[in-house]
């Protein structure tokens, strides 16, 4: 199989639709909720939100006995990663997630970034994740750069391609900026969908290794002459290095809100530098070396704060819904009921403040009129929904992929009762499979079915 040049399936037109009778989270605080209320999408646009609409020639979405909101913002996402999560178990020390990575990454082929791209995407969109930050630290060329952006471009989702570097590639080695500003110039085509940032590498300790800081310099200056916005993983004490050299602005976003001081969060906020936060791999690794989620921290210093599912990988899927509910159940460990963190809260991280975090709230992340139509239905009717009488607090405590019945993007129906409407989702699962089945043969590391199956006969000896 190799990388086709075009779409497997064209991407559908930009129709008329009027969703009817839905119940309405606009996440726009002039126009709040509207229990029983429409939206009209004309060209990709949202037209009209309100009660009653009247247009005749738009093709009708039923509503009632749904939720309607926009679609999920995700701000931080290797999505080169997703078919390996077939290959990678928990915090094993050969097949946990940094040590597949680190030694499979190096093995992919632009076919492979392809391939994994796509079903991320294909899962994603089922999640009702409708605008995503593809964080590639697997750019190993300009080809693997090529093939993830076409996957992009295929699944018809809105986002951004953030430039990394090559998993071999050598600490003190920069990134290659000169095929960065390669893809600047050529544009990124897409319907104007798709936008261009960089994901460059951490100067303090890490799994992957600390980047020496004159690397890190130079990288940023050269992303900041072309002026694009650049995203960072955070790692304790990454805040005060990046201010003892004026690195710090409000075009960088770093990851992880956790090994944060005070101070710090402080110096946040006075940058304007932003926070993504992954919930789900945050809990997984708060107990190694990060600590807590420091979410309210960053909150109370008033930093711009967005949700991620970071990597499919070591998280397992993408379900943005585990996200929002990841960050809430960390909250309350935390600080019981002392302080909430309210369902509309967590779906305006969701949502608004994604939109925000990417420098897109001026085209989605609430369903305002004049904006893109990105947008999804959620039914309130299945078992584990219903009864539904607060649907924010409904989609966040209990709602589940499944329950996903309609995604649009930019005005496209891409998802119709819960099925794909233009994506052969056999295909992207049966070709990332392939993959990754050459990718282990390539890896020759040890079976992960047969390693497991030794560890349990050991286990049991004992």
């Amino acid at each position: 199989m190799t990388v086709n040049a075009h779409s497997h399936n064209p991407l559908p037109g930009r129709g008329e639709y009027l969703i009817r009778g839905g119940h309405v989270l606009t996440m726009d605080a002039a126009l709040g909720e509207l229990p029983v209320g429409d939206v009209h999408v004309r060209d990709g646009v949202i037209v009209a939100v309100g009660t009653d609409l009247q247009a005749p020639a738009a093709e009708l979405i039923e509503g009632r006995d749904m939720i309607v909101l926009p679609g999920f913002v995700d701000t931080h996402w290797h999505l080169w990663n997703s078919g390996l999560r077939a290959m990678v178990r928990g915090d094993d020390a050969l097949q946990g997630y940094f040590p597949v990575t680190l030694r499979v990454g190096p093995l992919f082929t632009p076919q492979d970034s392809y391939c994994a791209v796509r079903l991320g995407l294909l899962e994603g969109l089922a999640s009702g994740i409708t605008t995503v930050h593809n964080w590639s630290h697997n750019t190993r060329s300009a080809a693997h750069a090529d093939a993830e952006l076409r996957a992009m471009r295929d699944m018809g989702v809105r986002g951004r391609f953030s430039y990394g570097w090559g998993q071999e590639q050598a600490l003190d080695q920069p990134m290659d900026l000169t095929d960065l500003a390669r893809l600047q110039a050529q544009g990124l085509d897409g319907d104007g969908l798709l936008s261009l940032g960089a994901a460059v590498r951490t100067p303090v300790a890490n799994p992957r290794g600390a980047v020496p800081i004159e690397v890190v310099r130079a990288e940023l200056a050269g992303i900041r002459r072309l002026g694009l916005p650049i995203s960072m993983h955070a790692r304790p004490g990454l805040v005060s290095v990046l201010e003892q050299h004026d690195l710090l602005g409000p075009d960088l976003q770093l990851v992880h809100p956790q090994g944060l001081s005070g101070a710090e969060c402080c110096l946040l906020a006075d940058k304007g530098t932003t926070m993504s936060c992954s919930p789900v791999i945050e809990m997984h690794y708060a107990q190694a070396s990060r600590g807590v989620i420091q979410f309210q921290e960053l909150q109370e210093a008033r930093v711009q704060q967005s949700l991620s599912v970071d990597s499919s990988a070591a998280s397992a899927n993408a379900d943005f819904f585990s996200c929002m509910r990841a960050l809430l159940w960390s909250h309350k460990q935390r600080f019981g009921s002392s302080v909430p963190l309210p369902p509309k809260r967590l779906l305006e991280l969701a949502t608004i403040d994604g939109a925000r975090g990417l420098g897109l709230a001026g085209i989605t992340g609430s369903l305002t009129p004049g904006k893109r139509a990105d947008l999804i239905l959620v039914r309130s009717t299945d078992p584990n929904m219903a009864p539904v009488l607060d649907p924010a607090h409904a989609l966040v405590y209990s709602a589940q992929p499944a329950n996903v019945d309609t995604v649009m993007v930019d005005g496209r129906l891409l998802i119709r009762r819960g099925h794909p409407l233009v994506h052969d989702s056999v295909e992207i699962v049966a070709a990332a499979t392939v993959s990754v089945q050459q990718l282990r043969a390539r890896d020759g590391g040890p079976n992960v079915t047969q390693q497991t199956e030794q560890q349990a006969a050991q286990q049991a000896a004992h």
